[in-house]
């Protein structure tokens, strides 16, 4: 079983992708970059800003497919920069406060729309 999971609360997809897809045990998040919904645009320059809005993506996302940041199990975080690690973190946590997902966290040559910060997940039912 293969569902494929929208949402208008977060971004549409900016390529040929879904933004998450549903396997009845296991919901596959696509990547997420800090961009505001309604408006189409990374919310700000700042790490800070762009890691709460991406998580923001990423739990819209988990809502449409009937799940909670709790049953995230993995996730992965791309940054521009190592510098912004602890920034990101610093957000993250607030997410992830109590048994946080297994997680890797790579800096990368770039990221879509010139995002400092991507976040994609996997979730267990």
């Amino acid at each position: 079983m293969k569902k494929i999971i929208r949402t208008d609360k977060a971004p549409a997809a900016i390529g040929p992708y879904s933004q998450a897809v549903d396997t009845g045990e296991y919901v596959f998040v696509a990547g997420q970059v800090g961009i505001d919904p309604p408006e189409g645009k990374i919310v700000s320059d700042k790490v800070t800003d762009q890691t709460r809005q991406a998580l923001e993506n990423l739990k819209a996302i988990l809502e449409a497919a009937g799940l909670g940041m709790d049953n995230v199990v993995k996730a992965t975080v791309f940054l521009a920069s190592m510098d912004d690690f602890q920034d990101m973190n610093s957000v993250y946590s607030e997410y992830f406060a109590n048994d946080p997902p297994a997680r890797a966290a790579f800096e990368v040559a770039a990221l879509p729309l010139g995002a400092r910060v991507e976040i994609e997940a996997i979730a267990k039912r």
